[in-house]
């Protein structure tokens, strides 16, 4: 099994200590009427949280290189004279 999301890890840890007494039974969703309201609840990320998971910043991505067949040779011109 892949790792496991912030919310799937707090309800396992959230039934930790219960499941040697329990059996999950998967229900396809036209016979359970009853699902979605607890498992649609989403918990605050916040440091109190046992599955707290801090917020990475967005990685910077380094543009390489830029082919836009488009645009006439003036604007190549203008921008190798603006590294001269």
């Amino acid at each position: 099994m892949k790792k496991p999301n912030r919310h799937i890890l707090r309800r396992k840890m959230a039934i930790q200590e219960y499941i040697e007494n329990m059996t999950i039974v998967h229900k396809a969703c036209n016979i359970s009427k009853n699902d979605g309201g607890l498992s649609r609840w989403e918990l605050a990320n916040t440091p109190d949280n046992q599955a707290y998971v801090p917020l990475e910043e967005e990685p910077q991505i380094q543009i390489e290189g830029i082919n836009i067949p488009d645009i006439g040779t003036e604007f190549f011109e203008e921008v190798r004279e603006s590294y001269k």
